[in-house]
């Protein structure tokens, strides 16, 4: 039988969907969050939400850092929280939103991790000329163009790319649709790719399958499939070592810092809600020059 609180929890992801319009991954990392979190009071004989006191969220955050959860990690728990908090007072199921005065820990900014412009040429000369070399090249080179999120690419379909003016539509984690330019190469890419290797992975001329990318099933590509393949590459390129989730993001971003472009422009490329997420790029420029200067400046 569905506990009370599980119900309520159930409510709150589809307001996730339906309001806030959030992208599958973004609701299902928060559905995980609040069940953790609920497990966590449920240990602690809390059995209604009414229960749930700002002494249990603060357990629960000392438990994550006990636990040696990264600071980001329990960031983002945080913000679960808050949110799922806000979602219970709005309702009416709590007179009172304990999570109102949870503070984030504030954590060291790490560095980013991003190829340099010799990988990345290395990394997109070495899919073939196969149907599916001709389809890994799309991928590598929209990525690298674009700057989009896995996520984004995994989740685009066919009609969110208009060749003939050169751009995409992306729906970024918000449901907030952006416009992207493609450069002459990922232009390229892409014509070959879905004008005839994608025809030929999906058998059929006339499939109704949506997605941009598709897979040997004919089918589209998931998360685990398209990083899978990324870090095949990687490995045959020698810089398997850089990989992480967003590589080829990161690269993106820093080149465009490093030739000039503007934060705000980044940041609207990026898709980023507040432009001091965009900002690391920036500081990852300057530790960059910073080291550069260091090694070559004789009085430095």
């Amino acid at each position: 039988m569905e506990n009370k609180m599980d119900a309520i929890l159930q409510e709150f992801v589809s307001s996730l969907s339906t309001e806030k319009r959030l992208a599958k991954n973004s609701i299902e990392a928060y559905r995980k969050d609040i069940a953790d979190f609920l497990a966590f009071v449920r240990s602690k004989g809390v059995n209604t939400l009414a229960d749930v006191s700002n002494t249990d969220m603060v357990s629960y955050l000392l438990k994550l850092k006990n636990d040696g959860r990264a600071g980001a990690t329990v960031n983002r728990k945080v913000a679960s929280i808050r949110a799922f908090g806000t979602f219970l007072f709005a309702k009416g199921y709590i007179s009172a939103n304990p999570a109102s005065n949870i503070k984030s820990p504030k954590i060291a900014r790490k560095s980013v991790d991003y190829l340099t412009i010799a990988e990345v040429e290395t990394l997109l000369e070495l899919p073939d000329k196969t149907t599916k070399g001709v389809r890994d090249t799309a991928i590598l080179e929209l990525l690298y163009a674009t700057g989009i999120r896995v996520s984004e690419l995994t989740e685009m379909d066919l009609v969110e790319v208009n060749l003939r003016i050169g751009f995409i539509t992306c729906t970024g984690e918000h449901g907030k649709a952006r416009i992207v330019p493609l450069g002459r190469p990922s232009k390229a890419a892409l014509e070959a790719y879905i004008y005839d290797a994608r025809i030929k992975l999906i058998h059929n001329q006339a499939s109704e399958e949506k997605a941009l990318f598709v897979n040997y099933a004919g089918q589209r590509m998931t998360r685990q499939g398209l990083w899978k393949l990324i870090k095949l590459y990687a490995e045959k390129a020698g810089i398997a070592h850089k990989i992480n989730p967003q590589i080829l993001r990161n690269s993106f971003a820093v080149h465009m810092v490093q030739n000039g472009a503007d934060l705000k422009s980044l940041q609207e490329l990026l898709g980023h809600e507040d432009i001091t997420t965009t900002q690391i790029y920036l500081e990852s420029t300057k530790s960059k020059i910073k080291e550069v200067y260091d090694k070559s400046h004789p009085r430095a």
